[in-house]
Order: C-alpha cells, then sequence, then structure tokens
C-alpha cells in the first residue's frame, strides 16, 4: 500500500472511531499567529539547496556557522545595569565571575532619552530600571576592572546609542585598548521606538542620520562591532505575533540598508555588522521555526533586493532574550519553567547570543541569586542537555519545516504590504504596524480572559500565596549622589573648553559630517549626555507622535 492509502485506512480505521469517544480538546488547534497546526504531517518535498542549505551557506536556515555550538556556545549575557555605575560594576563582575561571556547593560530611563541625572525631566526616575550615565566618568566606573578587549558588551540604547558608544570606545582609549579591538552591540534600532516603545527623541530623518553615521563611522574604525540590533523583541512585547514580529524586523531592516545606500555606502561596506534581536516566546514550535524562517528571509532579501556579494552580508545574526511579557507575578516560581523552554528555543533555532530573564522580574529588579538562577539554566542547556551537540538538531521535522514555510510566506506577504505603503518608515507614520500590533495584542488579551489561553498560577490553577522572594531595592539617595557628582564634575572643567564643543556640535549637527569623531572628542573633554542631547533637540527639535498615537 502507498503511504496514501495507509493514512486512509489510519483515518478510518484508528481515528474516527477514537475521535467518536474522545474528542480533541479544541475544534481547531493553532500557533500564536493563527497558523494551523494539523493533526499529523506525513512529510513534504524539501528543495534541500533552495529551502534549508547547508549550516554556514545562503540561505542559512540551518544556521550562520558550519559547525554552530560544536565550535563555541552562544554569548550567555544577563541583561544587568541599575542604581550607580558602582552598583551596576559590582553586579557585571559578579556576573564574570559566575561563567557569563557577555555583558548587556540595561540604561535607566533617563539616559535613554537624552537627559542627565540632574535634569528636572530625571526626577525620580535615576537608577530606576537602569543603571544612570551623564558622562564619561560614569562610563569609566561603570566598566572599572573590565577589559573591554575581552568581553563583548551589548548596549540596549536607541536615540543617544551614537553618544554612549562615543563612551564606550573612549574608555577603551583610556584602557589602552584600540577600537579596532572592540567586540558588541548597540541596539540603535529607533523605528521600533517609534512603533513599539516610545524611547525616541528626535524626528526619523536626523534619528536616521545619525544611524547611518555610525554605519560609516565602524566601518573603518570599530569592524567588529554591531552597529544595529535590529529589534522584534519589543515587537513581540508590545503584543505582535511570531510572523508580525519577523516582518516588521525586517521591514524595519530594509528601511536601515536603503537609508545607508542613500547616504552613500555600498551594502558590503556595512551590512555584515547589521545584528537582530529577538523575542522567545511560550510556542515552543513556532518559535524555533521563526528563528530559522527570519534567517532564509533575510538572507533572500540581502541578494534579492540589495545584490549583497559577500555571503556575510546575507548571514541574519541575532541575539535572543526570554519574553518578559510572559512571565507572571502569581507563582513567580513557574517563570523559571517557562523561561527554560523560551531559551531552548532559541538554542534549537540557532541563536548566537542569549539573554535569560529571571524569575522575579515580573515583580521587581532581580536579585543575584535569581540572575544566577537564569544563567545556569543557559549553563545546563549548554553543558548537561546535548542539543548543542549537532547543528540544527531539528531539521527535517515535518512540524518544523511546516512552520518554517508557513512563518515564511505570511512575513513575506506583509514585507509586501509595508512595500507598499512606501516602507517601514511611511507604514509606522500611517499607524499601519501599530493597528496590527494593537489588534494581535487585544486578541490575545481577549483569550486570556475567556481562558481559551491558559496561563498557568494566572487565570488557571491559582493558589493563595505569599511572595517571599528575596528583593532587591535601589536606594534613593543614589539620585543625590549623582547629582553631585555631576557639579563636580561641571566645576572642574575648562568651561571655555565646554562652550567650543558645544559650538562645533551645533554647526556639525545643521551640515552633513560624520558626527561620530566630534561625539568622541566631546565625551572626552567630559561634556555630558544631557548637554549633548540638548544641542541636537535645538537642532533638530524633538519627535511628536502623530494624533493617531
Amino acid at each position: 500500500m502507498s503511504l496514501q492509502d495507509e493514512q486512509k485506512h489510519w483515518e478510518e480505521k484508528i481515528l474516527k472511531p477514537l475521535l467518536s469517544k474522545y474528542p480533541e480538546r479544541k475544534p481547531e488547534f493553532t500557533t500564536s499567529s493563527g497558523i494551523p497546526l494539523p493533526r499529523l504531517l506525513t512529510g513534504k518535498e524539501i528543495d534541500y539547496l533552495k529551502d534549508l542549505g547547508f549550516p554556514g551557506l545562503y540561505p542559512f536556515t540551518r544556521g550562520v556557522q558550519p559547525t554552530m555550538y560544536r565550535g563555541r556556545f552562544w554569548t550567555m549575557r544577563q541583561y544587568a545595569g541599575f542604581a550607580t555605575a558602582e552598583e551596576s560594576n559590582r553586579r557585571y563582575r559578579y556576573l564574570l565571575e559566575q561563567g557569563q561571556t557577555g555583558l548587556s547593560v540595561a540604561f535607566d530611563l533617563p539616559t535613554q532619552i537624552g537627559y542627565d541625572a540632574d535634569d528636572p525631566m530625571a526626577e525620580g526616575e535615576v537608577g530606576k530600571v537602569g543603571v544612570s550615565i551623564s558622562s564619561l566618568e560614569d562610563m569609566e566606573i561603570l566598566f572599572r576592572e573590565i577589559p573591554l578587549d575581552r568581553v563583548s558588551t551589548s548596549m540596549t540604547i536607541n536615540a543617544p546609542a551614537a553618544i554612549l558608544l562615543a563612551m564606550y570606545i573612549a574608555v577603551a582609549k583610556k584602557q589602552g585598548i584600540d577600537s579596532s579591538r572592540l567586540r558588541g552591540t548597540i541596539q540603535n534600532d529607533i523605528l521600533k521606538e517609534y512603533v513599539a516603545r516610545g524611547t525616541y527623541i528626535f524626528p526619523p530623518a536626523p534619528s536616521m542620520r545619525l544611524i547611518t553615521d555610525i554605519f560609516a563611522y565602524c566601518s573603518r574604525h570599530v569592524p567588529y562591532w554591531n552597529t544595529i540590533s535590529i529589534s522584534g523583541y519589543h515587537i513581540r512585547e508590545a503584543g505582535a505575533t511570531a510572523v508580525q514580529e519577523v516582518a516588521f524586523t525586517l521591514a524595519n531592516a530594509i528601511a536601515y540598508v536603503e537609508a545607508a545606500l542613500k547616504a552613500g555606502l555600498q551594502v558590503d561596506e556595512f551590512a555584515s555588522q547589521l545584528s537582530f534581536f529577538f523575542n522567545a516566546h511560550n510556542h515552543f514550535l513556532e518559535e524555533i521555526a521563526k528563528f530559522r524562517a527570519a534567517r532564509r528571509l533575510w538572507a533572500e532579501i540581502m541578494r534579492e533586493r540589495f545584490h549583497a556579494q559577500d555571503m556575510r552580508s546575507c548571514m541574519l545574526r541575532f541575539h535572543t532574550q526570554t519574553a518578559g511579557s510572559t512571565l507572571t507575578a502569581q507563582q513567580p516560581e513557574n517563570n523559571i519553567v517557562r523561561v527554560t523552554l523560551q531559551a531552548l528555543a532559541a538554542i534549537l533555532g540557532g541563536t548566537q547570543s542569549l539573554h535569560t530573564n529571571s524569575m522575579d522580574e515580573a515583580l521587581w529588579l532581580p536579585t543575584e541569586k535569581s540572575v544566577r538562577v537564569a544563567l545556569r539554566t543557559q549553563q545546563i542547556i549548554a553543558y548537561e542537555s546535548g542539543v548543542a551537540d549537532t547543528v540544527d538538531p531539528l531539521a527535517g521535522s515535518f512540524i518544523i519545516e511546516y512552520l518554517t514555510d508557513e512563518i515564511a510566506n505570511r512575513a513575506r506577504a506583509y514585507i509586501q504590504r509595508i512595500d507598499e505603503l512606501g516602507g517601514a518608515q511611511k507604514a509606522i507614520e500611517s499607524g499601519y504596524m501599530q493597528s496590527e500590533i494593537q489588534q494581535a495584542a487585544y486578541q490575545y488579551q481577549t483569550a486570556v480572559e475567556k481562558r481559551e489561553q491558559i496561563v498557568v498560577g494566572m487565570n488557571a490553577f491559582q493558589v493563595e500565596e505569599d511572595i517571599t522572594l528575596e528583593r532587591l531595592k535601589v536606594d534613593p539617595s543614589i539620585e543625590i549622589a549623582q547629582r553631585t557628582r555631576l557639579e563636580k564634575l561641571r566645576q572642574r572643567r575648562d568651561p571655555q573648553k565646554v562652550s567650543e564643543l558645544l559650538t562645533r556640535l551645533e554647526n556639525a549637527a545643521r551640515g552633513t559630517e560624520n558626527l561620530m569623531p566630534l561625539l568622541i572628542e566631546c565625551v572626552e573633554q567630559y561634556l555630558t549626555l544631557g548637554e549633548i542631547c540638548g544641542v541636537l533637540r535645538r537642532v533638530w527639535g524633538e519627535y511628536q507622535p502623530a494624533s493617531w498615537l
């Protein structure tokens, strides 16, 4: 009998009688993106070279390195930063001692939107959700006793990313390290700020100029630095589906490549320094397929749309963070299980770098103990599970290949629609992306409230409990200390030199020169983040969302 005949026999003689007695849990099973999940798959025709290829070769579905984790593990990061530079520095050194292999810096809200700690706009927020950085002095303390040529540093900073990168380069120079030896990433993704997160400062045009200035400068002077981390993470956290996360992230990436080309760069000059940042969510199979689909799609876009010749330009390299939006304040220990599954999906999907959330992050900033458990989760997967011992271990799985194709095709359709609207920036300005995300978020929340989507411990399997976890507290006196430090810094500086540099910066911002060399000079003379952003605000203005937002 043929496979089709055998399947028909199974459906009639085995499956149908069983279903009449024991119906399935749902009339239809779908992923978070609404992709139907068949009861049974018996294989599909795969064009191996076109759809999968070999690891390290186009279209990179199976990974960007020939040996993947058999050569070395992904970079294990923990997103950390709180209070003062001194306290964050202690946390970083603790994490490195525990076996972490890369730093991931969280900045407080004033730093993210370009205000010094002593600005009235910063009142009450200094050091609350990340470390407070107002000047090179803070940055020097943050990385004290950490050799920057021996760690990879990721900085979650967007609107003022050029200034924080300038500070990092300046700290390295003070350590005697040439910028060509630095490795790391700045997020530097302003489009997703407009659509999903909100820590923007400047309007799109000057923001894109800053980004392309970074591209050009780093391609020549900081060649191992990832100049942007195009972020689907926050798009997903805002409520997007897996398909939307891939589609909107790659649409934004297309806009950045087009801006760089318009600024006169050649695609193979900068494309290998682009990186991505994705969310690892709860639907295990869909998430694995999502990462594979994103790699395939980006390779296709770079070769066919932008005619990249260097295969490194076609590689989608990405950092992953487990999904903060899935963490529950109820029964927080359950979050360890969620994070483990999400981390495993990212690893089976071929991530280059991973942050695992701590069990208590739905409640407060994580403690050292909870961060250690989160890091140990990665280490147990790496050293004990065996999943890192072969390349792309789930390739050929009927369901994984089916979902990879479906996500790629549905994301491709979204990108085509965004092209029709005039590209990512136009799609954001028209509210298209926001509307799609809001609709997906509403549908998910409705499903949770109707208990069609079970969240263990929150809308099912509840218990009465007292949360007894240790809590990390940020001392409010740090705001006063930061203000005092800034006051003393300003007293030590040469006011004439400061005035001269601010004038030069204003003139340069009105022109077209690459701003990075001047920004490095400014921070080396201890001009503050707020002073630099203040000049740029006067020249460029501030972004004002359209009324429909």
